[in-house]
């Protein structure tokens, strides 16, 4: 690990390990993060983890808010059986309170939301038990959203997805537009009266598929005061060439657009955790209409981090500004905006 990135604050908005330790018994879910997963973050220097909650199709529609309930759970206790090493984190101060002491922060984020449906008031319930972060859709399409995956369809967020966005904003949960429609990431940013995140997507010029975010509406995002963090999974970099050099062409292309203040990491790290859940003799071949088992070499789990820092350097960007993609971007957001309620909203709209 270089010095560089042994002093930084490393934050990674999007690593979905919840769903290897939730498919554990209960018992092991604490020891098995400590085991499996605490190693991989220190390794990484990783001091700012976002925990998805998502939720496989399995369990949707019927299970998916006991899921979701049983996911917040696992994080709860593996934050309270690694209190020497982790703490579940609501706010901004809580955040830089866990950094000095140490801790890795971990954040809770729901990916796609399908346990709350129409139900918008269950937002406020899940923020109650510490979610800080939301998006509305996966791939498909939900009672508040489309994802990016039914973007022929062309659709903006339903009347309750409308609702949904004032409520999170009343309630200072962060939106994330990452799986979102192209014409519901518009229509976010239409409406947003607080910055949003997009905690796992990278630059569709670079390569136009429909989980990227268009040169516009990065712009969209940095001037609504966000962040974009980008999403290392190599089938969204490019058709073909799977590289570090490719990872950070996004980095340095979002940079470029956004600027370099709103910018940070959303890695999306499956490669474990797919294996861990995927039955002996089942194959997932595919991930939102993408070849899966295509990673980054080097960059397949948390403890390669420390070779974008490098690569960063080796493509002579600063200090400073290293440091900032690397997790003080998304340190200032959640400063200013994670867990801070606000009663000026739109709350209710329809647009």
């Amino acid at each position: 690990m270089t010095d560089l990135h042994h002093r930084a604050v490393v934050a990674d908005t999007h690593n979905d390990l919840l769903c290897a330790v939730v498919s554990r018994p209960v018992a092991r879910w604490a020891p098995f993060f400590r085991e499996r997963w605490l190693p991989q973050l220190r390794a990484g220097g990783v001091n700012v983890q976002v925990l998805p909650v998502f939720i496989d199709a399995l369990f949707r529609p019927e299970n998916a808010l006991r899921q979701t309930l049983r996911m917040i759970e696992a994080a709860h206790r593996l934050a309270a059986g690694n209190r020497d090493a982790v703490e579940l984190c609501c706010d901004g101060a809580a955040v830089d309170a866990a950094l000095a002491a140490d801790r890795i922060a971990l954040v809770l984020a729901l990916e796609g939301a399908p346990g709350v449906g129409e139900d918008v008031e269950l937002l406020e319930t899940l923020h109650r038990l510490g979610v800080r972060i939301a998006s509305l859709a996966h791939f498909g399409r939900t009672a508040l959203a489309d994802g990016s995956g039914e973007d022929g369809a062309g659709s903006r967020l339903t009347r309750a997805g409308v609702a949904a966005l004032g409520e999170m904003e009343r309630l200072g949960m962060l939106f994330d537009v990452s799986h979102l429609g192209a014409a519901g990431v518009d229509h976010v940013l239409e409406l947003a009266t607080r910055p949003v995140i997009a905690t796992h997507s990278a630059a569709r010029v670079l390569f136009d598929h429909h989980r990227n975010l268009t040169d516009a509406q990065l712009g969209g995002i940095a001037a609504g005061g966000g962040v974009v963090c980008v999403n290392f999974y190599a089938p969204y970099l490019h058709e073909n060439e799977h590289t570090l050099d490719t990872l950070i062409d996004h980095i340095e292309h979002i940079a470029s657009v956004a600027g370099i203040d709103r910018v940070g990491l959303g890695p999306d790290f499956v490669k474990e955790t797919m294996a861990d859940v995927t039955p002996p003799g089942c194959e997932r071949d595919l991930i939102g209409g993408v070849p899966a088992g295509r990673y980054v070499p080097g960059l397949e789990g948390p403890a390669g981090m420390p070779l974008v820092t490098e690569a960063l350097q080796r493509r002579g960007w600063t200090d400073e500004h290293i440091l900032a993609v690397l997790g003080e971007n998304v340190r200032r957001l959640f400063r200013a905006e994670l867990g801070r309620m606000s009663t000026n909203t739109q709350e209710g709209a329809v647009h």
